[in-house]
């Protein structure tokens, strides 16, 4: 649907947004989802650290035990 749209289409689009609903309506919406994208990649970066951490806590120490008394 969106292939037959050019960069005019697009700038139309635009323009008719900001008239609609004003300048200061549209940034603060931009804000908010802005903000919404930094919290997603936020929770993102803390599940994959918590699963890392899991992981390093479940891993199985391999040390012979001869040299376990050495350290």
């Amino acid at each position: 649907m969106l292939n037959n749209i050019g960069p005019m289409g697009f700038l139309l689009i635009a323009v008719v947004v900001l008239v609609l609903f004003g300048r200061g309506k549209v940034s603060s919406l931009m804000g908010e989802v802005g903000k919404g994208i930094t919290a997603f990649k936020k929770g993102v970066n803390d599940g994959a650290n918590e699963l890392e951490e899991e992981k390093a806590a479940e891993a199985k120490d391999v040390t012979p035990e001869a040299e376990k008394d050495k350290a």
